[in-house]
């Protein structure tokens, strides 16, 4: 499990980064990272950056905390996870120091990224919606590594997340009042009747000008307005009298084929006659839309379906490596370029430093783009640079790449979308096999 937060930082850069950077918690520095910039010259890098700013705005960086639960997770593997997140949320175009702090009893990860990018110098936008998916990514890392993951206590849009998980699996109080509504619906001729009826199931009833339901052990009433548009008094006499129907739009990756509904094993289905009699035509028809999908995609054993699944599963996974490998490339060309531009942008003050008589004078009075061009050629000489590339050909190179990675980030999403289409066409088969051969079994016991 880790829980993450954000926050900005407005001042004293440098403190920041001197205190995630300290010796004593980072195992004598050896859990420190670094992307598209020197931890030790950072806070310089940093500026540097922000000086070319295209949006105004007081935050010089950010500050990312990732804690793990204690004892769950070792040094290393925390780091690593701290850098898959570092990369996925900065996603190669802001600098950023990571470090992995042990002397405390859990162990926990702090990534400072600069507020602006070094590619087309544009601010980074802290929101809650980039927020949830810094949470979900380090969620999802948790789960790749083992790990456990974080229930968060309330959702964005005022809905508790347990009421939103509730909701789904039809066990919340509003959950349930949607689904005896739209069983009775169909069952009545009047709104005054469905009221009856809702009593008759064990609500209590509170008239007025909004009307209200309780459950049994509810606490609070649940005003009808409140479940959705298709829940108002108008609207549910709109939909008794025929004149409505009930704006249901699936998610978009039901639109196609579903899952058949474990009607034997559903909460739901126990609690609702009317909810058990909708899974059962829902069933038909997702059973009837497997077999068309067979059908059209000309497959006529089971055999050829696991074949067909294993193709596409390897032509998905081949796009992934593909995409992988181009944002790879990006990432490294990104800081090539930025080092190349600062590297001649910083060369006549290194020039002039190089020739002055008192160097000391002049590097006191020069000493940003002096420390500014030594680490950019620090890093073109580790990436293996000895001639310096041109920046116009490499800047052309990098649009390309770009251009490319959309494409191929387009035809994996099609690819993912068709592996879950034909993971669930897999699992209505089975679950539709299963279901033959289980009057079988029973008529076979009956022999015995």
């Amino acid at each position: 499990m880790a829980v993450t937060k954000i926050k900005p930082i407005k001042s004293t850069l440098s403190k920041a980064l001197d205190y995630i950077e300290n010796p004593d918690k980072t195992d004598g520095k050896m859990l420190i990272s670094s992307f598209g910039c020197s931890y030790e010259t950072a806070d310089i890098e940093f500026e540097y950056t922000l000086s070319q700013a295209l949006q105004k705005g007081n935050n010089l960086a950010f500050h990312l905390i990732q804690s793990f639960e204690p004892g769950e997770v070792d040094y290393e593997t925390a780091h690593k996870i701290g850098k898959q997140l570092a990369d996925a949320v900065t996603k190669g175009q802001h600098e950023y120091v990571l470090t992995t702090h042990i002397d405390k009893g859990h162990v926990h990860n702090h990534i400072i990224f600069c507020a602006v990018n070094f590619v087309d110098h544009h601010k980074y936008n802290s929101n809650k919606r980039s927020y949830y998916g810094i949470r979900n990514m380090s969620d999802k890392l948790c789960r790749d590594n083992g790990l456990s993951v974080v229930v968060p206590g309330k959702g964005s849009k005022g809905k508790s997340y347990a009421e939103y998980q509730a909701e789904k699996t039809g066990t919340s109080w509003k959950g349930k009042l949607k689904i005896a509504v739209d069983a009775l619906i169909p069952q009545v001729s009047s709104f005054e009747e469905l009221l009856q009826r809702l009593q008759a199931a064990g609500y209590e009833i509170k008239p007025g000008k909004y009307v209200s339901c309780r459950a049994t052990g509810q606490e609070r009433f649940t005003r009808l307005k409140t479940l959705g548009a298709d829940y108002t008094e108008e609207a549910i006499r709109e939909r008794i009298a025929g004149r409505r129907t009930k704006a249901a739009k699936a998610p978009r990756e039901q639109r196609g084929v579903s899952l058949l509904i474990d009607i034997e094993n559903s909460i739901k289905a126990a609690q609702s006659r009317g909810y058990e009699q909708w899974a059962k035509i829902h069933n038909l028809k997702q059973a009837a839309k497997t077999m068309n999908f067979l059908t059209e995609h000309k497959i006529e054993q089971y055999a050829d379906l696991v074949s067909r699944i294993a193709e596409v599963a390897e032509e998905s996974g081949q796009a992934a490596d593909s995409l992988k490998a181009v944002e790879k490339r990006l990432a490294d060309m990104a800081v090539l370029i930025k080092n190349v531009s600062t590297y001649q942008k910083t060369k006549p003050v290194y020039g002039a430093y190089r020739k002055a008589r008192n160097k000391e004078k002049y590097k006191a009075e020069h000493e940003r783009a002096i420390i500014l061009h030594e680490a950019a050629a620090r890093s073109l000489k580790a990436a293996g640079v000895s001639k310096l590339p041109d920046l116009a050909a490499l800047q052309s190179e990098y649009e390309a790449l770009q251009a490319q990675k959309e494409a191929l980030y387009a035809d994996y999403g099609k690819l993912k979308k068709k592996v879950r289409e034909y993971d669930i066409v897999k699992q209505n088969i089975d679950s539709i096999l299963q279901t033959g051969k289980q009057p079988e079994r029973e008529k076979g016991t009956e022999r015995g």
